[in-house]
């Protein structure tokens, strides 16, 4: 069977075991991203107390260490991409793997147990390279995912990986629970320098604890065959392309539902050169302003969370240092529960039915209305808090569903099929890197814009402020609608081959 044809059989063929099996070796990284994500907002308030006696760490220390991560993932992404497109696929993901779970475990051993700079700067450099890992396996994991399905199912298998960040949220939420828990309830009859010392150990468990799900995946991603469109169209090998997809799929299912006439490859033009942007130039830019976009929200949104929270009925300092991260995982976990996750799974269920650009639009287009509807009365909710907290939480947490049933989810699949093969991973890298610099932008840019800059001046958030940043949020969401809907081109059941053409039907 010569390369195109197989490419063809891969476009028709049923849904086999070894597509449930990639998705769950390919989430795992979307999954330790998550856990990372959510647990180190209880994590950072526990070293507050622990290294700092107050609340908070300060926006200074704070900020730097959301950033640092987030830096390290957008480098990630353009080196990992590149060398995707160059060296393969698979050579480079279980080196990525090994980066997350190592860095994962070097945080939980940062140096020093008593001065505070030492163990900042020790945490702050292992999670450098934890983005750094995590970044990396984005472009892989979403190419490869695309790589191995259909066309009919392209969509839901590559959101199912995505979903995978919903089961990390509330492992994180899980683990910081009981490990707060059994740590407090230990230290109850301990002296006081015994409980120091166990709560030192309980922040480094919490994050060395995600790694473990992801490190018992190394075994079968090392063994993934290389997918094979990029044997075939890039490496130029049609025999081997052949022998990876039996290690794949049924061959003989295959062949009977193949009807179809093979593509021709005939790209040729290199990447960034005038006959590049000429075709992917608009796909590129689209694909990384939404990502852009929807990550200063996301991340923004993440951030505000759990200090909403301390705005309620409950003080935000408390007598024991596990309290306020108990407070904060629970609340993750909730919001988890009721919003995130169904969000992630209607995007897998509609995802092939009515299309990215439709959903992408849509999640737009209600964030800006929360934000909005939230923003407007937000001093209104907090004057009347006791009756009036549940209701705007409700209504905060629908950001999430809307995120996720949306941009937060479209923006991951979309570049892992606009691209020819051999720059699709680079330019899923480079997408992704302009939306962990969105974040950079959203969770720095909060920190600072919304502190008190009186009395208390590493307490945050400032009510008036955030009331204005829920304002540039929502500007934020409709920007990324125009861009949706004036840039962004519609893949559903569109085969991953016709991007090898030159001349594309726009």
């Amino acid at each position: 069977m010569p390369a195109p044809r197989v490419l063809s059989a891969l476009d028709v063929a049923r849904i086999q075991l070894y597509h449930f099996k990639a998705i769950v070796i390919a989430g795992m990284s979307l999954f330790t991203d998550a856990y990372d994500l959510f647990c180190i907002a209880p994590v950072l308030k526990m070293l507050s107390q622990i290294y700092y006696k107050k609340d908070s760490v300060g926006t200074p220390l704070l900020s730097t260490f959301y950033a640092i991560a987030l830096l390290g993932a957008a480098l990630g992404q353009l080196f990992v991409g590149y060398l995707g497109d160059r060296l393969g696929r698979r050579r480079v993901y279980g080196i990525c793997l090994m980066i997350m779970v190592l860095s994962s475990f070097g945080c939980g051993f940062s140096v020093c147990t008593t001065r505070r700079s030492c163990v900042m700067a020790s945490l702050g450099f292992f999670r450098f390279f934890l983005g750094l890992g995590i970044g990396g396996d984005y472009p892989l994991s979403a190419t490869i995912m695309s790589e191995f399905a259909n066309k009919r199912s392209r969509g839901t298998f590559i959101s199912a990986v995505f979903s995978m960040q919903g089961l990390g949220i509330l492992m994180s939420s899980a683990v910081t629970m009981s490990v707060c828990s059994a740590f407090k309830k230990a230290g109850e009859r301990s002296s006081e320098k015994t409980r120091a010392e166990e709560s030192d150990i309980a922040w480094r468990l919490i994050l060395m604890i995600g790694a473990i799900p992801a490190a018992l995946t190394f075994y079968w991603r090392m063994r993934m065959p290389e997918t094979a469109r990029y044997t075939a169209l890039v490496e130029k090998n049609a025999v081997q392309a052949e022998k990876d997809m039996q290690k794949v799929m049924s061959i003989s299912e295959i062949d009977e539902d193949f009807r179809e006439e093979p593509h021709t490859s005939t790209c040729s033009y290199k990447l960034f050169s005038r006959r590049f942007f000429s075709l992917h130039g608009l796909d590129l830019f689209a694909a990384s302003a939404n990502w852009f976009l929807v990550d200063v929200v996301f991340y923004t949104s993440n951030l505000l969370l759990s200090q909403i929270v301390s705005l309620s009925n409950k003080p935000s300092s408390t007598a024991n240092v596990y309290d306020s991260a108990f407070e904060a995982a629970k609340v993750a976990a909730i919001v988890a529960a009721c919003s995130t996750i169904p969000g992630y799974w209607f995007t897998v269920y509609f995802i092939d039915r009515i299309g990215r650009v439709k959903i992408q639009i849509m999640g737009f287009f209600f964030m800006a209305v929360v934000y909005l509807a939230a923003g407007i009365p937000y001093s209104w909710y907090w004057l009347h808090e006791k009756t009036n907290n549940k209701g705007f939480m409700i209504l905060y947490g629908s950001i999430f569903f809307f995120s996720n049933f949306g941009p937060n989810t479209t923006t991951f699949i979309v570049p892992a099929e606009l691209f020819p093969a051999r720059f699709r991973s680079t330019c899923h890298g480079i997408s992704g890197a302009f939306g962990k610099l969105g974040a950079i932008a959203g969770t720095v840019g909060f920190l600072w814009g919304t502190k008190h800059d009186e009395e208390h001046k590493d307490v945050f958030p400032d009510v008036k402020r955030v009331r204005i940043a829920f304002f540039i949020l929502g500007g934020v969401c409709i920007a990324g609608m125009l861009v949706t809907y004036f840039f962004t081109r519609e893949t559903m059941g569109r085969s991953l081959e016709e991007n090898e053409e030159e001349d594309i039907d726009n």
